[in-house]
């Protein structure tokens, strides 16, 4: 009953968040002619990251849209609540958006108490753009073949394997825990800086596993040097239909789709917020973005702002009581 009870308050307190930029948007002063200048698009993630890889799709796409140059800035570190912080205090115009994933936007502040935004009451969803095929993979070398072999081995010497992860409190690293949890594993965690450097500790040998988007490891895949085990989601994916779930390998519980979303500082007047949900999602909808975005394993969600906010609003439910259980707090 306690349980329920908060997590009916956090439900109402999201609720609430995600009027208060609408709230913030009828207050605002009358908005000048949009775009006027240069667009920002800040990236939580490191160049050649998955996040990144559909910005710089997007930006490309955009600028003709726009009729301005958009601009796409890296920003990585905190779990990407660095570059949300900095979306979140610049002026709210339309012209600085932040192109965030399930952790900055959803389940940052049951992580970082001190969180210098709250993602439904500090932005103004944009709009959802592409999910990504969450897996599990290990080196070509491991020995395990599939994932109970891998979960077997595990058992066998407990403590002896590590896993990678792109950052504390990151989706990779909430999703193991998730999964440790659930298989009573005892597996020790790496924190890299972004899923480039996670990927090539894991090419190397120094890490034994990582979760990360099938794009992060889709060329060492196809060249045999990594193996997928699993994928985090309830379904099998049509991009990878030879990969089985983690629900088909015995763990139902491991299911963790990734999505990446686009939102603009809180109080962004409504018509800027919906002439670029209206462009973004012309972008989204051209078929040559679709088959760019396909080939790297993402699939295009799009949609009304209102479908990003209930996503934010899921996700951030879903991860409460998970990321209290594990008292996974950052490093």
């Amino acid at each position: 009953m306690h349980i329920d009870h908060a997590r009916r308050r956090l439900l109402g307190s999201l609720a609430l968040g995600a009027a208060l930029p609408t709230a913030a948007r009828a207050q605002a002063p009358r908005a000048q002619a949009f775009p006027s200048r240069p667009v920002r698009l800040v990236v939580p993630t490191p160049p050649g990251s998955s996040v990144d890889i559909s910005a710089r799709l997007i930006a490309d796409r955009l600028r003709a849209q726009l009729g301005t140059t958009v601009l796409v800035e890296n920003k990585p570190g905190a779990g990407g609540t660095i570059a949300a912080v900095d979306v979140a205090r610049s002026e709210p115009d339309g012209h600085h958006l932040f192109v965030g994933f399930n952790g900055p936007l959803a389940t940052a502040p049951h992580v970082f108490p001190k969180l210098a935004y709250r993602p439904l009451e500090s932005f103004a969803p944009v709009i959802a753009t592409v999910s990504q095929q969450h897996v599990l993979v290990v080196n070509a070398r491991n020995p395990a073949r599939t994932l109970r072999e891998f979960i077997a081995a595990v058992r066998a010497a407990p403590g002896q394997a590590n896993y990678a992860s792109v950052g504390n409190a990151s989706a990779s690293h909430l999703t193991m825990e998730l999964f440790k949890h659930a298989a009573g594993l005892y597996i020790v965690h790496i924190p890299y800086n972004g899923g480039p450097a996670a990927v090539h500790g894991l090419l190397n040998g120094d890490v034994d596993a990582l979760f990360t988007a099938y794009v992060n490891v889709q060329g060492p895949v196809a060249a045999g040097r990594l193996r997928v085990l699993a994928l985090a989601e309830a379904q099998r994916s049509p991009g990878l239909p030879q990969v089985p779930t983690f629900a088909e390998e015995g763990v139902p519980a491991v299911d963790a789709p990734l999505w990446n979303a686009i939102v603009a500082p809180a109080g962004t007047p409504a018509t800027v917020v919906e002439t670029l949900n209206r462009k973004i999602d012309g972008v989204l909808a051209e078929a040559d973005t679709r088959q760019k975005l396909a080939g790297g394993g993402m699939d295009v969600i799009g949609g009304p702002p209102e479908r990003l906010a209930r996503m934010m609003r899921e996700e951030a439910v879903k991860w409460l009581p998970v990321i209290n259980r594990l008292g996974i707090r950052p490093d």
